[in-house]
């Protein structure tokens, strides 16, 4: 029997987001007997009722101060004492001082797990936080990434060699989103059958620039004019962006309807699945769409082009709303090429980005890095 493993996973947040799901989504598959403990920066566990397979990890109030990095440090190396993992891994830049704490001394190895990078860095680095990766992930056990063009970055930027960096797709339940929509929820807000849904899942944050698809739907919606904008999720922009919507667009045609739990119930609604994002890597909500047999439109952002079928690669196509808006339009105005990418996509999602092999990559990764 495998050894039980005691594993600290440190969250910027442990809000509803695309590392929090996959991780969720994890924990609920796994079979390995492994303790997991999550401990959230900002204390934030929204993402916590999608799994309970794991526990909050109890650190004092007050013991990692905010805005001070040395005394976060500290706070987190008293922290390690106390909780004693076998393992520590760490997500994004929001937990770098875990990672610092842990290495000088090192109480148990480290793996940090890379998505992407906020607002502040969709361009490029902040040169003082490259330099800090540079120290601190190069010396992880294992880095892992779900994406190329972090794998790259990771290589050249942060110095962390081959036999360390571990390249890990992303995999959903594709049998999770093969079904037909739940009636009840689009009756909702207000869905009825008739009509072409343009559909997003999305945090409601800067970097998702949700307001970019906003502008793309009112270049087009007049040439359809049954055609509505189904944006999910919740965040600090959705005040604005429903004040954006009420501007450009016409009365009801966008519906704002906040975070749904379990998006399999919706996306199959979705007639186009649409991504505005200006910085993404390999985004799960493109894999869940492409499960349900949707085509996609996009900007051109992080691995987005190469996750979709070669067939719906040229509407995954620049970074400004008239670019969107014309994929947008093309995919309703031509039903039949739309089912065609969104078999297409189906059936490629299905071979390379399945549940079970991100599982066990994930399980086998963690008790390499913890020997």
């Amino acid at each position: 029997m495998a050894k039980s493993l005691r594993i600290l996973h440190v969250f910027p947040s442990f809000e509803l987001g695309g590392s929090q799901r996959r991780m969720t989504t994890y924990l609920n598959a796994s079979n390995a007997p492994h303790n997991h403990l999550i401990y959230a920066m900002d204390n934030c566990y929204d993402a916590a009722e999608l799994s309970d397979h794991f526990r909050t990890a109890r650190i004092p109030p007050g013991l990692i101060p905010k805005n001070n990095m040395l005394g976060a440090v500290r706070g987190c190396r008293r922290a390690l004492r106390q909780i004693k993992p076998d393992l520590l891994i760490t997500y994004n830049w929001g937990s770098i001082e875990w990672a610092m704490a842990n290495r000088w001394p090192r109480r148990c190895p480290t793996v940090h797990i890379q998505d992407g990078f906020g607002e502040e860095e969709q361009e490029t680095e902040k040169p003082s936080r490259q330099f800090f990766r540079k120290q601190i992930y190069s010396r992880c056990k294992r880095v892992i990434v779900p994406s190329n063009q972090l794998a790259a970055i990771a290589k050249n930027s942060w110095n962390v060699s081959e036999k360390r960096l571990s390249y890990v797709p992303n995999g959903i339940d594709t049998d999770l989103f093969d079904r037909a929509p739940d009636l009840s929820l689009m009756s909702k807000f207000g869905l009825v059958p008739s009509g072409s849904i343009i559909g997003t899942i999305a945090r409601l944050t800067p970097e998702k620039n949700i307001g970019r698809l906003i502008e793309a739907f009112s270049q087009i919606e007049n040439k359809h004019p049954k055609a509505r904008l189904v944006i999910v999720g919740d965040g600090i922009g959705m005040a604005p962006l429903k004040m954006l919507a009420e501007r450009i667009c016409v009365q009801n045609r966008v519906i704002f309807t906040g975070t749904i739990n379990e998006p399999q119930k919706i996306v199959p609604a979705f007639d186009v699945f649409a991504l505005s994002s200006d910085t993404e890597q390999m985004p799960i909500s493109v894999l869940e769409a492409m499960a349900a047999g949707k085509p996609i439109a996009s900007t051109d952002v992080g691995d987005t082009k190469t996750m979709v079928s070669e067939a719906n690669r040229p509407f995954i196509d620049g970074r400004e709303a008239g670019e969107l808006a014309t994929s947008l339009d093309i995919l309703l105005s031509d039903p039949a090429l739309a089912r065609s990418l969104g078999a297409a996509n189906k059936a490629l999602v299905r071979q390379h980005y399945s549940l079970d092999v991100m599982v066990e990559t994930y399980d086998r990764l963690f008790v390499e890095a913890a020997n």
